[in-house]
């Protein structure tokens, strides 16, 4: 009893938290002359990030097991994952764009885990026999935290894909506009307009420097956060085709969610090798790992949907025989 209250004040204390930091970055994004903000988001990710590993403490001593045996617990796990992932760079003293992807990320997983689509799933259950096993916790933990690594990246591909394709957007729009104008201008208004340019040189340079800036800073931290997530993502496989050996008696069963995480794992290798090779850009690879966004969530949660196959104890309805 003490423990489930425990849990549920822990829930409630870092999903408010969460939804606190989602407001100061929209007061910041409207209003940039607000001072000390910045740095309140931030520690309200780490104070995030304690509620939250409390609670999975406390569901690990209530059921005595490591918390990752279903949905719930995973995206409980999940959501951790994504607040652990932005204080990294926090207490190494780097500047970076991630609590805008980190905390919506985190209240949207907590959110749907505490849902009532879920309830089922935060009682304590019985492990599956498959789950009785040491390799719980190197698996599912290398996974989950693989998919969280791996979306913020993807993420930050997106936000480069926006910021790059708005650009062009803006300048193929300016060209049109350009062809419509009448062709003959008369002198003075010519002269005017181009005092006007000369004297929005210096805005419109420095402008598109910070912008340049951004996309090499976003293109930076999407990268190095895929890596690792594709570093992760490999073990997690390599130790479920262990732990699969064991308990099913076969390395690879092409079991839909074995199916969907190698179909993941191509995608991140194919994007990690685009941005590697110096014959692209960043926008191919920025593409690649969009895609690689629907990818993780069909792999983490869409084959969940379906109930089915050697996985199905992950699913919405849990199977206990």
């Amino acid at each position: 009893m003490i423990f489930s209250t425990l849990e549920h004040i822990l829930t409630h204390i870092s999903f408010s938290i969460v939804s606190i930091v989602i407001t100061i970055h929209l007061i910041i994004f409207l209003v940039d002359e607000i001072v000390g903000l910045d740095d309140s988001s931030e520690k309200g990710m780490i104070a995030t990030f304690f509620c939250i590993t409390g609670l999975l403490v406390t569901r690990w001593m209530y059921l005595r097991h490591l918390p990752l045996s279903d949905l719930y617990e995973s995206l409980i796990f999940l959501s951790w994952s994504f607040s652990i992932i932005h204080i990294i760079p926090y207490f190494k003293k780097q500047k970076n764009h991630l609590s805008a992807i980190t905390a919506p990320s985190a209240i949207f997983t907590q959110g749907f885990a505490t849902s009532g689509l879920l309830t089922e799933m935060h009682q304590s259950a019985i492990l599956v026999p498959a789950l009785q096993s040491h390799w719980l916790m190197m698996h599912v933990s290398m996974m989950v935290l693989s998919y969280a690594a791996l979306l913020c990246g993807s993420l930050l591909s997106l936000a480069l894909l926006v910021i790059t394709f708005r650009k062009f957007i803006r300048i193929f729009s300016k060209s049109n506009n350009l062809e419509n104008e009448s062709v003959y201008f008369s002198e003075i208004q010519y002269v005017n307009e181009r005092n006007n340019v000369l004297r929005n040189t210096s805005f419109i340079s420095s402008q598109n420097y910070y912008r340049y800036q951004l996309i090499q800073q976003l293109d930076r931290w999407s990268y190095r956060i895929i890596s690792l997530g594709f570093i992760l993502l490999t073990v997690g496989i390599l130790s479920g085709a262990v732990w699969a050996n064991e308990a099913w008696g076969s390395y690879w069963n092409w079991d839909p969610k074995e199916t969907w995480a190698f179909i993941t794992w191509t995608i991140f290798a194919i994007y990690l090798h685009i941005r590697t090779n110096k014959n692209f850009e960043s926008v191919n690879s920025a593409i690649v790992a969009s895609m690689g966004f629907l990818i993780i969530w069909i792999c983490y949660f869409g084959v969940n949907l379906l109930g089915i196959g050697l996985h199905s104890y992950g699913s919405f309805t849990l199977i206990s025989n």
